[in-house]
């Protein structure tokens, strides 16, 4: 076992576990004071669960055996018959391995989060994460990551989850909001926006851990990775803020926030791939994709997913991922057997990764599609009306982000004794 690999990756899974809250915070801070706590924890407990699910099932579906190409088996439940000391070429064990690879599963569903705030109903909520575990996260890290997996025998290149994770995600997130309708009473306050900065800051380093630790060793392609990830969240930030300036006069830090979340998606498939020029053109598009999508295409698509959690991780995933296609290069890592348009490969990885892009779009579209139709015929989806007046910190956890709020949380202690005030809840 290599002391200095492995200490590198458990480093890096600390990271990535880091980016869960810093989610929640960034999340928290852009929604309406109404729903700061049901959000907050709608992200925060998947790291519970997704933990619990992961060592159940989770690992053994994606990684032990396989039935077709796209799912393992359940030969390793529960850890069955693994050998965590087993040492991996770079040093690693396979227990090690494990533990980053849990994390990915905790961060992955926390992220479409912001498709359903403030009208999704928590209970139904736990049960898709599940099923959406077991049916469509699972069975992408086998198809991708896996050896066996038909779309990594396929040839794509996926260095840290613009398919599995950010794909994935953003089109869960899509496909969630059509579902579960628009919002009764959209907002366009945020609760918090130094909470917003410092979700953003926090995940930026997290993703460190995400791009770099994805190396499993520390060696050149992390250094890259790591080199790669700056550069085009830098460029993200800056790109998003030159759009405003020109197009509305004014710099905002939600929009400066954003952008960099932008370059940090579209890069996390590439970053052990391409070079630093490569990085810069990743980030500056992958802004300009989801800046357009948000502002121009998002309105006349009449969908409310309100924290752009598809304009974001969606689009600049996609983007992402093809443009490996367009930048990958074996001078960067001997894993690319390949080099991409730009670097005289010819088209073969491009349409690789175009194959890998709208395949994962589909299977995650029907997939999502399939389990909220089964799931609405046993639990609600939405929240009443009223719940969605009244918030759904209230409504669904009696609680209220702030101490002070004395009266409604009376509110909700002695609901009987303010029927009659609440009665204007019973509106349309």
């Amino acid at each position: 076992m290599s002391a200095v690999n492995t200490s590198f990756l458990i480093l890096s899974s600390i990271l990535v576990l880091f980016m869960t809250p810093g989610l929640a915070f960034f999340y928290g801070g852009l929604v309406s004071r109404r729903n700061v706590v049901n959000t907050m924890l709608s992200v925060f407990f998947i790291c519970g669960l997704a933990i619990v699910l992961w060592f159940a099932c989770g690992y053994s579906l994606a990684f032990s055996g396989d039935l077709g190409g796209v799912i393992g088996n359940l030969k390793a439940v529960f850890f069955h018959g693994v050998a965590l000391n087993h040492v991996m070429d770079t040093g690693i064990t396979t227990g090690v391995y494990s533990l980053f690879q849990m994390m990915f599963a905790i961060i992955t569903p926390a992220l479409f989060i912001g498709a359903v705030v403030g009208r999704i109903n928590f209970r139904f909520l736990v049960w898709f994460i599940i099923i959406w575990s077991l049916f469509i996260y699972y069975p992408m890290v086998h198809l991708v990551w896996s050896a066996d997996g038909w779309l990594a025998k396929l040839g794509t290149l996926d260095f840290a989850g613009g398919t599995v994770v950010h794909i994935n995600a953003g089109v869960t997130a899509l496909m969630l909001s059509i579902w579960l309708g628009p919002r009764t009473k959209r907002e366009s306050q945020h609760y918090n926006l130094p909470w917003v900065l410092l979700g953003t800051t926090i995940l930026w380093i997290g993703w460190y851990g995400f791009n770099a630790g994805s190396a499993l060793a520390v060696n050149s392609v992390a250094l890259q990775a790591v080199f790669t990830t700056t550069i085009a969240a830098a460029t993200s930030m800056v790109a998003w803020m030159i759009i405003e300036v020109y197009l509305k006069k004014r710099v905002t830090l939600v929009g400066t926030c954003t952008g960099t979340l932008c370059g940090l998606v579209g890069i996390t498939p590439a970053a052990g791939y391409v070079t630093l020029a490569g990085a810069f053109w990743i980030g500056m598009i992958a802004t300009i994709v989801s800046y357009v999508f948000v502002e121009y295409a998002k309105p006349k698509l009449k969908f409310d997913d309100p924290l752009d959690a598809f304009g974001c991780h969606g689009m600049s995933g996609i983007w992402g991922s093809i443009a490996t296609g367009l930048f990958a290069t074996h001078h960067v890592n001997s894993a690319v057997t390949t080099d991409g348009l730009f670097y005289g490969g010819g088209s073969h990885l491009l349409m690789v990764q175009i194959i890998a892009t709208i395949a994962t779009m589909v299977f995650v579209c029907l997939g999502v599609s399939i389990v909220t139709w089964v799931l609405k015929q046993f639990i609600p989806m939405r929240v009443t009306k009223k719940d969605e007046y009244l918030g759904l910190d209230i409504a669904e956890h009696g609680e209220m982000v702030d101490d002070n709020q004395g009266p409604r949380r009376d509110i909700s202690q002695h609901p009987d004794e303010f029927r009659g005030q609440l009665s204007w809840l019973k509106r349309p």
